[in-house]
């Protein structure tokens, strides 16, 4: 049996009409999703610029002292973790510019089309936002656990000898 692409495609002579009220609050959405979606651009773009700046102050720093060569990698970690952020930050944002277009276009042409877009940009804005909570939650809880198995093997050190006293 095949699945349909749109699970809802028997349903297609069942139409939503939206009151003038709902288009209202559509439209003030659009325009709230564009105006934050320009902002997520630009904290993107001042996260590349971070990005490439603590990497050069890094690796400058480990070149002035080259018996400690821990501030280039640390460089290279900081740049690849503030790279990430500005590719999810880029999607989360584009995501948001698309549906605020989209609604837009949707309710001023009353454009069927333009506003079934829309609701699938903000539909893959909420994915992703679940899939970057998941993530975060997991990371919390490796965290979480790291620093346990941490504190347990300090604690046996210091137990059984092995700490210096002070």
């Amino acid at each position: 049996m095949e699945t349909p692409e749109h699970p809802f495609e028997h349903t297609k002579d069942q139409n939503i009409l939206l009151s003038e009220e709902a288009q209202y609050y559509l439209q003030k959405a659009g325009q709230w999703a564009n105006f934050l979606s320009i902002i997520g651009f630009i904290v993107t773009g001042f996260t590349v610029i971070g990005a490439l700046f603590v990497g050069t102050v890094f690796t400058n720093a480990a070149k002035i002292n080259p018996m400690m060569p821990y501030p280039a990698m640390m460089g290279s970690i900081m740049s690849g973790f503030y790279l990430s952020f500005a590719v999810f930050n880029f999607f989360f944002s584009l995501y948001l510019y698309q549906f605020g277009s989209k609604v837009k276009e949707g309710i001023l042409y009353s454009n069927t089309g333009q506003m079934t877009v829309a609701f699938g940009k903000l539909k893959s804005f909420f994915k992703l936002w679940g899939i970057a909570t998941i993530v975060i939650i997991i990371l919390y809880i490796l965290i979480f656990i790291g620093a346990i198995v941490f504190a347990a093997s300090i604690g046996s050190a210091m137990h059984t000898g092995g700490g210096s006293a002070l």
